[in-house]
């Protein structure tokens, strides 16, 4: 039975196993709230990731897992501890397109990136809700629109991440996802003085260690992404589910402005599955999820959560694609989402100037910066004894250590 809107929906109601009825039109309050918290979980990622290809440590976190949260001002940091972090490769014509190296001979990897990292609440929390929530958030590009071109459109099939030979009939119904996807999801590097194994053993591993460790409290998992981040999530959503890596748990993908995924028999195969549900929050006027379109065999997959962000009253009318596809815009749309047929309000409290972190999208009458977010100078600091100004090296505890 469908729950009214002013109803407080349960846990189970929330991470969608009756997929989400009579919770998004109008917008529940608490599933908007946990869809902010997913938002911003996947933030922390760009957030934390160095960028500067004059740093050694270019293409990792910047933060170690101890201190990440709470060096990006994540909100109720205390109540999630980061487990581990996720790193990729990509086997691509132009790796250069989705990952940074440093300019450095010293570089800490020339071959991976760090793409995400999984958090699980904390014993305090996981008491206080009587339930343990395994929270997994990954990266979406810096590029910009650059690694459409280089990952193209092409179908593969994608029997590397089925528990079946399925896929062995017909090849009209193949079960296929984007070539691109899949790579960066599967590829591994033995040359890695890092990590040599792929995302998805890394994924693997870690879920089947801490669904056996908390094998006897209430768990959910909760897998997370923005833009390339968000089909990494499906792609993994899915995989954990059809592997049975996390045995009768729910799995929950929130995903914001993803792409297009897979093919018809790829979406038949995700809506099999009981267990696995898929939540898309997407901006109207984005293109993004329109790619690569039905024109190549795409399909959609998931509910869809449809805003529109000229319906802000504080957002320029911009005519960036990058502004309509900025996380940190839709996460301010979300939050004050009453519909189509509604005025625009801000129903949970989150400060405006969060839209400029990484845009100029916001009003100019607020008088924020636009890309303000950002290392103090750059992370140069003055060696006093000898007089130069250096990029500070990390500190012990923000160091990129092994970890597979």
């Amino acid at each position: 039975m469908a729950i009214t809107n002013e109803e407080e929906p349960t846990w189970e109601e929330l991470i969608g196993t009756n997929n989400w009825e009579g919770l998004l039109s109008p917008l529940n309050l608490t599933l908007r709230k946990l869809l902010l918290c997913c938002g911003d979980l996947c933030q922390v990622t760009y957030d934390a990731f160095n960028d500067d290809q004059n740093s050694k440590y270019c293409g990792a976190s910047r933060y170690g897992k101890s201190s990440l949260l709470a060096k990006v001002f994540l909100q109720n940091a205390a109540d999630y501890q980061v487990h581990s972090f996720l790193y990729a490769t990509a086997r691509i014509s132009d790796p250069e397109a989705l990952l940074l190296h440093s300019l450095s001979g010293n570089s800490w990897d020339r071959e991976s990136n760090w793409m995400g990292y999984i958090a699980v609440s904390s014993d305090d929390f996981s008491k206080a809700t009587g339930r343990r929530e395994i929270y997994v958030a990954w990266r979406g590009t810096i590029r910009d629109y650059e690694w459409i071109s280089v990952l193209g459109t092409d179908l593969e099939s994608a029997k590397p991440l089925l528990n079946s030979n399925d896929n062995d009939g017909d090849e009209n119904n193949e079960t296929k996802v984007e070539q691109g996807w899949l790579t960066i999801y599967i590829s591994d590097n033995p040359n890695s003085p890092f990590v040599k194994t792929s995302a998805r053993v890394q994924l693997l591993d870690r879920i089947k260690e801490l669904t056996s460790r908390y094998k006897d409290e209430k768990l959910s998992i909760i897998i997370t992404g923005h833009s390339l981040g968000a089909a990494l999530a499906v792609l993994s959503a899915f995989d954990v589910v059809e592997n049975g890596v996390a045995g009768d748990t729910t799995v929950s993908a929130f995903v914001f402005g993803c792409p297009q995924v897979g093919n018809k028999a790829f979406k038949e195969r995700v809506d099999s599955h009981g267990k696995l549900k898929i939540l898309h929050v997407k901006n109207i006027i984005d293109l993004i999820p329109l790619f690569p379109g039905s024109l190549f065999g795409y399909v959609n997959i998931g509910t869809e959560v449809v805003i529109d962000s000229r319906k802000s009253p504080h957002l320029n009318e911009s005519i960036n694609p990058g502004d309509w596809h900025n996380l940190q815009g839709i996460l301010h749309v979300l939050a004050g989402w009453n519909g189509e047929d509604q005025e625009f309000e801000m129903k949970v409290k989150r400060s405006f100037a969060l839209v400029n972190k990484s845009s100029g999208f916001l009003k100019d009458e607020y008088l924020v910066p636009s890309s303000w977010w950002a290392e103090k100078n750059k992370g140069m600091v003055l060696d006093e004894s000898g007089g130069e100004w250096v990029l500070a090296p990390p500190s012990d505890e923000d160091l990129p250590v092994p970890e597979f």
